[in-house]
């Protein structure tokens, strides 16, 4: 699976695993015209969608990865696929690229400090956490996490300045009782109905 990554990314252009993941040019307006939109204003005005909050964990040659990650969905039922994106400059894309596989852990809300230690760059994020392999690819399950997919990448597509990767769901489960995490305007909350 990881060659199947790492071939897609070559044949569309896009930096593979083993090459560093520079930053796209990424303009939709000549040189001397202002962007369409000031960033700022943008990552301010999406952030009112809010969003739940996941955990996306791999287990490559040399041990346990992960990234926190809000851009998750739900792709198709029938196959059963899902979706995240990850940033190309990510480091730790390349080792799940690698691995061929990853596991989505849906956090609960008791969760924001686990979510922001996955958050942080170049730590190392696994200290002090227990995990348990995911039944098929034998990615990291998260301690306490709601819900867990356990997933095989089986495309990945490119879409701005990150990638979007699909992956075939081969196993999953859920506990009954929990609440979502969520993230708002920059701010982990929690639903109430």
């Amino acid at each position: 699976m990881a060659a199947t990554a790492v071939r897609h990314l070559r044949a569309a252009g896009s930096p593979t695993a083993v090459e560093p993941l520079p930053r796209p040019v990424l303009r939709a307006v000549r040189e001397d015209e202002r962007p369409p939109v000031d960033p700022a204003e943008f990552r301010r005005v999406l952030g009112h969608f809010a969003s739940g909050v996941t955990i996306v964990t791999a287990l490559d040659a040399t041990g346990p990865t992960g990234f926190a990650c809000q851009s998750f969905a739900s792709l198709s039922l029938d196959p059963p696929l899902v979706a995240f994106m990850v940033a190309r400059t990510s480091t730790t894309w390349p080792r799940i690229a690698d691995a061929g596989a990853f596991c989505v852990n849906i956090l609960g809300a008791g969760q924001g400090e686990l979510c922001r230690s996955f958050a942080v760059s170049g730590a190392d994020k696994f200290a002090g956490v227990d995990w348990t392999p995911a039944p098929t690819s034998g990615s990291p399950l998260l301690p306490d996490a709601p819900a867990w997919i356990d997933c095989a990448i089986t495309a990945v597509h490119t879409g701005g300045d990150h990638l979007i990767v699909v992956g075939r769901v081969d196993s999953l489960g859920a506990t009954e009782d929990s609440d979502p995490l969520l993230f708002h305007r920059g701010r982990f909350g929690r639903f109430s109905a």
